[in-house]
């Protein structure tokens, strides 16, 4: 993209691209890591609220693949998760990782 913007040198249009790509690839990570496809509230409290759960959920994801030290994708721990959400947790942590369920087996 060109500017007309003649009152900046090079080097702050340079910096201003630099900004610009940053965003969007923060935007890129919200939609592959997060799922946030579309925003359901129009409001800024409505967007934030969205925003700060699927962060939450991504964490808690990552965290529960840093616990059971799963070799399974994220993507992978979350569909056991959400398949097996009101079951117990010695279900969907025999799926997330094998091991655990010879661990649990012994009990």
């Amino acid at each position: 993209m060109i500017t007309n913007r003649f009152d900046l040198s090079a080097e702050e249009i340079s910096e201003m691209y630099k900004s610009r790509w940053a965003i969007e690839l923060f935007f890129k990570w919200i939609k592959q890591h997060l799922k946030i496809k579309k925003f359901y509230g129009q409001s800024e409290w409505a967007i934030h609220n969205q925003v700060f759960i699927a962060l939450i959920v991504f964490c808690l994801h990552v965290l529960v693949q840093l616990e059971t030290k799963s070799k399974r994708k994220i993507l992978q721990i979350s569909r056991y998760l959400r398949a097996a959400l009101w079951k117990p947790t010695s279900t969907w942590l025999r799926k997330i990782d094998p091991l655990i369920s010879k661990v649990l087996s012994s009990y």
